[in-house]
């Protein structure tokens, strides 16, 4: 035997249930409370939904019916209120004042001092919840724009600018091991000659700084510190040039420098000196 069709044909079914068509919406579904706990948390407080039910309605939020209204958000609250007490708090607090605008509701206005009729006892929800709508809508807009981390990223580029090179400091320990590397290799080379040489330390930084000043015309502004030794006119003049660098080191006139720790030693002319020879 073919099962009946329903009575009403001409409509497309809007689901199915149990593989039956159904063609409207039940108006008596149940809700865990589960369900609606998360349906209430959607919202951002009482307002919001005080005003989804009014819109969901199409009461006019001028003239709302407060007995309706009361009705449905009670029957939201209660609920939850079993399930949830911190978040229902706030949501009975509402209740309570929409039971009291209905009590109002129910006896005469009181006139005012001058003899007028009494406010609205909705005037004042009315108010909050057109001030609410409106700050939720500029909400939206705001929203809407696009936001950083959201809708797109800031492009970074560093670029490192430098007017002056900073060298790694050359500390004393270095330098005491360069200059003890010199002497070992003088003393290799050293031949033995009775003579008194009168040795001036004021013309050795003179000659420091011409061989600087040559090396650094030809392209090489970087010198190796032991370039700047000459191991076979013996250990006095070493000794003499290495006091000379310290000298010109201490006026100023010249830099030490090295790229990394335990790397190579350059003494280069120093940026003042550069420019007065200029």
């Amino acid at each position: 035997m073919q099962d009946e069709l329903p009575v009403v044909i001409d409509h497309v079914a809007v689901a199915r249930l149990y593989g039956e068509p159904l063609f409207a919406m039940p108006q008596d579904l149940y809700i865990p409370p589960d369900a609606l706990e998360v349906f209430l948390e959607a919202f951002e407080g009482p307002l919001d939904l005080l005003l989804y039910l009014i819109r969901k309605q199409n009461f006019n939020i001028l003239d709302i019916p407060m007995a309706a209204l009361t009705k449905q958000y009670l029957g939201y609250v209660e609920e939850i209120r079993n399930h949830n007490l911190e978040l229902a708090a706030e949501y009975l607090l509402m209740a309570a004042m929409l039971i009291e605008i209905k009590s109002r509701m129910l006896l005469p206005p009181k006139p005012t001092a001058d003899g007028q009729e009494g406010e609205d006892p909705r005037a004042e929800l009315t108010r909050r919840l057109l001030a609410y709508e409106q700050t939720k809508l500029q909400a939206a807009q705001i929203n809407e724009l696009p936001q950083l981390g959201r809708d797109f990223l800031r492009t970074q580029v560093f670029i490192e600018q430098s007017l002056v090179p900073r060298w790694p400091e050359v500390h004393a320990l270095d330098l005491r091991e360069a200059w003890a590397d010199l002497v070992r290799r003088a003393r290799l080379v050293t031949n033995h000659k009775i003579a008194r040489e009168a040795l001036s330390v004021r013309e050795y930084m003179s000659h420091l700084l011409r061989q600087l000043t040559q090396s650094q015309q030809n392209g090489r502004p970087f010198s190796p510190f032991e370039s700047l030794f000459d191991p076979g006119k013996g250990v006095p003049v070493l000794v003499v040039t290495f006091v000379a660098l310290l000298e010109l080191s201490r006026e100023a006139l010249i830099e030490v420098t090295q790229a990394e720790a335990f790397a190579p030693i350059y003494v280069r002319l120093a940026y003042s000196t550069v420019h007065s020879a200029a």
